[in-house]
């Protein structure tokens, strides 16, 4: 049976969030939960819960990571939720782990304890987000602000593999974000990521501008973590907010009220589909595990899916398939690099 850790003190509506996201995610007969934080008030959502004995556990831990807290002061304390969540992934005693909480430190904490895969440089995380074809990949998404042409190569990587064992898709289609469609345009870093993918054996198909990543040409788009963190935002600013404003166009019509009711299945479906709980939570790619870094706003919906995703992808393992991805990378540059020395000499 898997095991997942969550740290049940992290986010903004901890610990009940978390605690009655696990709660629904505990029908699942092949994932066992360890809620990682205050006992007592684990205990007061449990209590009347016999049902859920042998499903879901607790792991008493008093202190926790704040949401402003500095990233060096998280990785300084010994004894917080969000480090002994990890740490129980570490030791063997999970497969994986999640947590809604300061993002910065559950990221800087998964690599300090967990490790990172070889040929890696830096770990990125991987959203989904919805498409007009379904959903595509968006990486790195806030993990790393600066990037080199080198590290973008492998966020393709980790991302191609992810892309397949999640949507068990065979070839997915890679792009590169960038201010134009033309292999001439973006800065030094962008436009030599996209010489190196040119030249890799993945189904690369070119530079993507940000009008078009939502349209669905691209299975997974890559980017560095400024960028890709301004996306992710913008992106559910603007579904909140294209929500909000159809919602009073229609009722402000006359006949609004009546047309309201007539599409509102429609608007419940396209809520669906813009809705960042129905994805659950962001998997961290390049690390020696499976951690899932969720939405700091996160409700119980979201904490149950984020829980489904990582018993996926801990079933699964894909570290160990993106590890495998990054060492056929490996190969591949070491050919190119020999060819080119073969011409220069």
């Amino acid at each position: 049976m898997l095991k997942i850790a969550v740290d049940a003190m992290g986010g903004d509506f901890a610990p009940e969030v978390n605690i009655l996201g696990a709660i629904e995610a505990a029908s699942d007969s092949e994932i066992e939960i360890i809620l990682v934080g205050e006992e007592n008030k684990i205990n007061e959502f449990l209590k009347d819960r016999k049902d859920l004995k042998g499903k879901i556990s607790i792991l008493h831990v008093e202190e926790q990571v704040g949401m402003d807290e500095t990233v060096s002061t998280a990785i300084r304390r010994k004894n917080t939720s969000m480090k002994k969540a990890i740490e129980l992934v570490k030791e063997g005693n999970a497969q994986a782990v999640l947590s809604a909480g300061n993002s910065g430190a559950m990221m800087a904490l998964s690599l300090l304890l967990l490790g990172k895969l070889p040929n890696v440089d830096r770990p990125a995380i991987a959203t989904v987000m919805p498409s007009l074809k379904g959903h595509f990949i968006l990486l790195d998404a806030g993990a790393n602000v600066d990037c080199k042409a080198e590290h973008l190569l492998q966020f393709a990587y980790m991302g191609n593999a992810y892309h397949k064992a999640l949507f068990n898709s065979t070839s997915p289609k890679i792009a590169l974000l960038s201010i134009g469609e033309e292999a001439t345009k973006g800065n030094e870093a962008t436009k030599e990521a996209f010489r190196l993918l040119k030249s890799s054996k993945l189904n690369f198909i070119g530079n993507i501008e940000g009008k078009d990543i939502f349209f669905g040409s691209a299975d997974v788009v890559v980017c560095d973590g400024f960028v890709g963190n301004i996306v992710l935002k913008v992106g559910e600013g603007l579904a909140e907010a294209l929500m909000k404003m159809l919602k009073r166009e229609v009722t402000e019509i006359i006949t609004g009220r009546l047309g309201y009711m007539m599409i509102k299945p429609a608007i419940k479906s396209f809520r669906k589909k813009v809705d960042y709980s129905e994805y659950g939570g962001a998997l961290l790619l390049g690390i020696n595990g499976t951690s899932i870094i969720c939405h700091g706003r996160s409700s119980a919906k979201a904490i149950k899916n984020a829980i489904k995703v990582a018993a996926e992808m801990a079933k699964k393992e894909i570290y160990k398939t993106i590890s495998e991805s990054l060492e056929h990378m490996e190969e591949i540059n070491e050919s190119t690099n020999s060819f080119n020395r073969l011409l220069c000499s």
